[in-house]
């Protein structure tokens, strides 16, 4: 296993005081078998007036947030240690009905996947049908880790990286027209296109350790990163990041799950002044390693 540390500062800056409401933070990693979280502190300048926490629908660990006085500058810090245990090869240890594509979903999965395989993204045209329709092989046998692999290369090598700084993430039919986008627009990408081939999909908010200045440095660092993960019967929720083409925890750190990308918001809130008085924000994410051990035989 690896130890892992992360450091993830977002700071807020305003002209003159201003007030602050509730702000929603979802910064503390998932607990499962794959990483194990033994630290997480949380610093937040000023300090609110109440601070609880709650989980939400899918599980994730939400910190609320309420302020009671005006300030220059709203600062949130994180400091997390955890275990890691990453998969260096997709394992797609599916059940034998699954392996080749189209499979249907169990009558016992199925009630629980339905919402996850609805797409949440208009398609009126059907374009992001006929882009996905490339990945199958026609009158031939499609197995199923081969052609969501296939389709998360597709999206790497196909599509260019670019950050933005505007908030929300672009739907895939922007992201399809543009040929470029975000962490978050190819998770959505990846994820509404697996989504009408009949997948259960759900989006992925968390970080990504990238080591180093060496080639095998990752899109994405330095913020928080998005991926999705597709449930595949036997195997559960595998992990597909089309911005890297990782397939697997490999160097993933997942924070939260949901069905869609603005319910896995990574921090959220208001404030209350003139819109003149905003100076902007400013995020740091340092992922590093602390050590790395031998596995357990279990693991």
């Amino acid at each position: 296993m690896t130890i892992l540390s992360v450091r993830h500062v977002t700071t807020y800056r305003y002209k003159r005081p201003v007030s602050f409401g509730e702000h929603r933070i979802m910064f503390r990693p998932r607990d499962s078998y794959d990483q194990r979280l033994i630290r997480s502190e949380i610093e937040i300048g000023p300090y609110p007036g109440s601070l609880r926490w709650m989980h939400d629908v899918f599980g994730n660990c939400v910190a609320l947030a309420r302020f009671t006085t005006q300030a220059t500058e709203l600062r949130f810090e994180t400091n997390i240690t955890l275990d890691h245990v990453p998969a260096n090869a997709p394992d797609f240890q599916m059940e034998d009905y699954a392996r080749t594509y189209p499979f249907s979903y169990s009558s016992e999965e199925m009630p629980d996947l339905t919402r996850l395989i609805e797409p949440q993204f208009l398609d009126p045209d059907r374009r992001l049908h006929h882009w996905v329709q490339r990945f199958l092989k026609r009158g031939r046998v499609n197995s199923t880790s081969e052609l969501l692999m296939t389709l998360t290369y597709g999206i790497k090598e196909s599509f260019t990286y670019a950050r933005r700084g505007e908030k929300g993430t672009q739907d895939p039919l922007t992201t399809l027209n543009l040929r470029s986008g975000t962490c978050r627009d190819f998770a959505v990408l990846m994820m509404e296109a697996a989504r009408s081939l009949g997948f259960a999909a759900r989006f992925v908010s968390g970080y990504i350790y990238s080591p180093g200045d060496s080639a095998e440095s990752y899109l994405g660092g330095g913020s928080t990163h998005a991926w999705c993960q597709v449930y595949l019967p036997g195997a559960g929720w595998v992990e597909f990041d089309p911005t890297n083409g990782i397939i697997g925890n490999r160097d993933l750190i997942r924070i939260a799950v949901a069905r869609d990308p603005r319910q896995a918001i990574p921090l959220s809130g208001t404030w209350v002044g003139h819109p003149d008085d905003s100076l902007g924000m400013s995020v740091e994410v340092h992922v590093r390693e602390e050590s790395a051990l031998q596995s357990p035989s279990w693991l």
